[in-house]
């Protein structure tokens, strides 16, 4: 949430994290930043198994979306068309909403 309390959007939020970091992930290159995208992804996955409280889980699915948005950038990939194309009309492949794909099935 922002300091007045509202939600950011996700093509907003892409646009912030491109403000910040565009020119350095650019630099470093789509292989260095996916590097550092699993790295953080690694430490998401070590506090879910050792059970961290919300604020810190909160930090690290930040992190993950914010590498995420990067490597979404350097590639012209906008994020929020591109979830708005896969799932805006609900699961991709039953197109239910919730799914109803059998458990086995690709959803």
């Amino acid at each position: 949430m922002t300091k007045q309390g509202k939600g950011i959007g996700l093509a907003e939020f892409q646009k912030k994290i491109e403000s910040i970091y565009f020119d350095k992930d650019q630099k470093r290159g789509l292989e260095g930043t996916f590097m550092w995208f699993l790295e953080e992804v690694g430490e998401l996955t070590r506090d879910l198994r050792r059970g961290e409280d919300l604020s810190k889980l909160e930090e690290e699915f930040a992190d993950v979306l914010a590498w995420l948005c990067s490597l979404a950038s350097i590639k012209g990939v906008d994020m929020e068309k591109a979830v708005h194309r896969k799932y805006g009309q609900g699961c991709p492949y039953c197109h239910g909403n919730p799914c109803v794909c059998q458990e086995s099935g690709s959803a």
